[in-house]
């Protein structure tokens, strides 16, 4: 029996802590710890890794406070297109969704291409299609609108820059934040999952894909080593295929969990100025959580015990 376990991730990036108004943290802090909790109480019931990491990416999207599914960022046409992906370690078995704009939960919509599809990756209205036939509901795309995304657009385009998430008086810096979703999970079977989720970029170029829907660079599971969901500058995860990196670096490397996420995290994303963090557990149950940025929504729980979650460095919970 494996000690069940499951870390998620709201996003990476520079910190305003000092315009952070102690009730906002709070906010950051119980959505994180409640999530947390949600996937420990499905572990603790025997649930599987892959239904644990789905339910807890569909929270996330679900909440405003992150940037995936409603309260995701807009694209330069003023649009919304959001990624996702699932791995299950079990079976190597995957699905994933990019640049859709008419799926509450791109989460549901990945899980779903890993189950009924000979496919791993779908698009667009492909995506949106192979998602209406197994089920879920479209949406109109204004259910993803808050206030603060569209400021943030308009910021951006008078600055003419691209910028990766959130805004208001956040703990991470809205205009500095890789805003990605994720969670990894093992469970009490011994399997790993891992699932990853984003609106990506604030005033993206339509049609941009980055890391997060592509397993191997925003994520990746195998019951042979580790499951991982990243969060960052997604064009250098994916040059650098961050997630599988750490499941070589151990299986070839033999480098422990803690060493083979430091080694991407602190020293090769760095070297192509890529910024941002990974969350990860290995097979045996061990959490691994580095950034290389300032901040990282992020939490754990071994079922339990109590949810352990941070924003800061690990100097600074």
């Amino acid at each position: 029996m494996s000690k069940a376990v499951i870390a998620i991730h709201g996003g990476a990036g520079a910190i305003t802590r000092a315009q952070l108004s102690p009730e906002k943290e709070l906010l950051y802090i119980k959505a994180l710890s409640e999530i947390v909790e949600a996937g420990q109480a499905l572990l603790a019931a025997g649930g599987s890794a892959l239904d644990a990491v789905t339910e807890a990416v569909r929270l996330l999207e679900e909440c405003p406070l992150f940037n995936a599914g409603t309260g995701a960022v807009f694209t330069h046409d003023d649009t919304h297109e959001l990624d996702a992906c699932i791995m299950d370690g079990n079976t190597l078995e995957a699905g994933a969704v990019a640049g859709v704009s008419h799926i509450r939960n791109p989460v549901l919509a990945a899980r779903q291409v890993l189950e009924h599809s000979p496919h791993v990756l779908l698009i667009g209205r492909g995506a949106e299609n192979f998602a209406e036939q197994h089920g879920l509901e479209p949406v109109s795309p204004d259910i993803f609108f808050t206030q603060e995304r569209w400021d943030q657009l308009q910021r951006a385009r008078a600055n003419q820059q691209t910028v990766l998430d959130h805004d208001g008086g956040e703990p991470i810096h809205p205009d500095t934040k890789f805003g990605t979703v994720g969670a990894v999970a093992l469970d009490q079977s011994g399997n790993l999952a891992a699932a990853t989720s984003t609106g990506g970029m604030t005033n993206k170029l339509p049609g941009r894909v980055g890391d997060s829907p592509i397993i191997g660079a925003g994520c990746y599971a195998n019951n042979a080593n580790v499951a991982v969901s990243c969060t960052g500058t997604g064009e250098v995860f994916m040059k650098t295929l961050a997630a599988y990196d750490i499941a070589a670096l151990m299986e070839y490397g033999g480098l422990s969990l803690h060493q083979a996420t430091e080694r991407v995290v602190m020293e090769k994303l760095p070297v192509l100025q890529g910024s941002g963090g990974v969350i990860a557990v290995d097979n045996e149950g061990n959490v691994a959580m580095p950034f290389n940025s300032e901040g990282m929504y992020r939490g754990y729980g071994y079922v339990g015990d109590a949810p352990s979650v941070g924003i800061y460095n690990s100097q600074e919970h």
